[in-house]
């Protein structure tokens, strides 16, 4: 919310400046000619050049960050089911250990893990707690030589990757130093445009700057915003897990009639 009011705050506070500059220059030089007013604009242009570069490089960064999150999130939920359905093949007590294990694993998520991806993200040990029962069945497995050893570990690699990636995402892609430096670059743009106004202006542009201002105001806010995949108006939802989890919970009762879950519906294990 600061960093949103400091960026809204030196664009305006740009315009303004470059706006009183602008009148204090015509009222000094009256006799402006359009050579000295081509002059500023030819000044103004290197800067201009810079900002709008700096900007779509940075929303191209943000943005690819974005998407690799959301794919992450996607590919997590994906192959949680996976694992649930493979382990369907698996003898028992491996098969009900794992299956119950997916469950309580998407429930973690949901409870313990996902609010703190708005906070930068944080591995949860409530959720490698049963990441850990996976291994501790894929090893039990693999003594027996069971088929459904390998489709399990390839499953659960690609659930690990998956993870990381996702906290790894949460954290802001473009370092604030960087954000900063294309804010004040935006605000010098700004100003100089409104110092650089023709001395004969007219309403058109004045509307046109304000225009400019409004739409590098935007950018900014729009980089901010999609910075940060699992907080803001544009974030990533937890739906896909939590639909994951609600479905392989009703399959988990129709396969185990009468069995309770070692978890609790927030996915903490639940007393022996």
């Amino acid at each position: 919310m600061a960093a949103t009011v400091l960026t809204v705050a030196a664009i305006v506070a740009a315009l303004v400046v470059g706006l009183v500059a602008n009148r204090v220059r015509s009222l000094r030089t009256p006799d402006e000619t359009e050579d000295a007013e081509a002059s500023v604009s030819d000044l103004i242009s290197p800067l201009e050049t810079l900002a709008v570069l700096l900007v779509a490089f940075v929303i191209v960064v943000a943005a690819e960050s974005f998407g690799t999150a959301n794919t992450a999130v996607a590919t997590e939920a994906g192959r949680v089911d996976q694992l649930y359905e493979v382990a369907d093949y698996a003898p028992e007590p491996q098969r009900e250990r794992l299956q119950a294990s997916a469950v309580c694993y998407a429930r973690a998520i949901q409870a313990a893990e996902w609010p703190a991806m708005a906070d930068g993200g944080a591995a949860s040990p409530r959720v490698s707690a049963w990441s850990t029962e996976f291994r501790s069945s894929f090893k039990e497995l693999a003594q027996r030589q069971d088929p459904t050893f390998e489709l399990l570990v390839a499953a659960d690699d690609e659930r690990s990757t998956a993870r990381h990636t996702r906290l790894g995402e949460a954290s802001p892609a473009i370092p604030a130093v960087v954000y900063w430096f294309m804010v004040l670059s935006l605000a010098a743009t700004v100003g100089a445009f409104a110092f650089g106004l023709p001395r004969r202006r007219g309403p058109a542009h004045i509307v046109l700057l304000g225009v400019l201002a409004a739409l590098f105001t935007g950018s900014l806010l729009l980089i901010q915003d999609i910075d940060r995949p699992f907080d803001g108006r544009i974030r990533i939802t937890g739906d896909a897990m939590r639909d994951t989890a609600e479905d392989i919970s009703e399959d988990f009762a129709a396969d185990h009639p009468g069995v309770t879950l070692p978890c609790d519906e927030g996915g903490s294990r639940s007393p022996a």
